[in-house]
């Protein structure tokens, strides 16, 4: 059986047309990361000198409660990014008890995650700072299959500061928390050893950059609006937790 072109390059797409349950945007919607970033910091520069010693102490963090974060924030995939923002949102991310902020949370993860990283990633390829140094992760299950994905920038930093920049606007009076809890999920890579400081750091701008796009985005303005509602009603209930910060 014949296939057309067409029909074999749709098949190769990654994005809303081929996964609208997992994308709010295509490809060609956000901002290119190769385009926006500057290369990642060679060896014998200044920029990779604070990448090897931001790889020191992350190795200097494992074997604390911080460590164990940092291991748990690995974790991002099913219910991994509701599950790790869920205290600093000031109440339980769920499908049962928050339908509408769940959905926000779960589908503009790629977009984050995957579509703002893709070109440089690609393009750069990367070497983990793992493997660069041939050393063990905090989550050595992962390494076999990361070994293969571009380190620049991080997708996991991405989708948490992403993730905290919209929950922030949602629950504003806990944006302290929340952001706070963002930056954790980026440097939580670091302290793995999964990404270097420097692809930790450009992808808090790729991030940035998907969620201004995200919010020119008819489908996603129309899912921030039902989750600002629900947030609402649950606020209003008293069951979102006050802020303390």
């Amino acid at each position: 059986m014949l296939v057309s072109a067409n029909v074999y390059s749709q098949e190769r797409i990654k994005d809303v047309r081929t996964n609208p349950e997992k994308y709010f945007l295509k490809i060609d919607d956000v901002a290119n990361s190769f385009k926006l970033l500057p290369p990642p910091p060679q060896p014998g520069s200044t920029g990779f000198s604070n990448d090897e010693a931001r790889y020191l102490w992350g190795k200097m963090q494992r074997d604390t409660p911080r460590g164990d974060q940092a291991s748990a924030d690995a974790h991002l995939s099913g219910d991994g990014v509701p599950d790790a923002m869920s205290e600093a949102f000031g109440i339980r991310i769920s499908q049962k008890t928050t339908p509408q902020i769940y959905k926000l949370v779960l589908r503009m993860r790629e977009d984050a995650g995957d579509l703002s990283t893709r070109a440089a990633k690609n393009y750069y390829m990367r070497t983990r700072p793992y493997a660069y140094y041939k050393e063990m992760t905090c989550n050595p299950k992962d390494q076999e299959k990361l070994s293969t994905n571009g380190s620049y920038p991080s997708g996991h930093t991405a989708i948490g500061w992403a993730t905290a920049l919209v929950l922030s606007e949602i629950n504003t009076e806990r944006q302290n928390e929340i952001l706070i809890r963002g930056f954790e999920i980026g440097q939580s890579r670091v302290i793995c050893g999964y990404h270097w400081q420097s692809d930790v750091d450009a992808a808090r701008i790729v991030a940035s950059a998907v969620v201004a796009r995200l919010h020119a985005d008819k489908q996603f303005a129309k899912q921030l609006k039902r989750a600002k509602k629900e947030f609402r009603r649950l606020n209003r209930k008293g069951l979102v937790k006050k802020s303390n910060l």
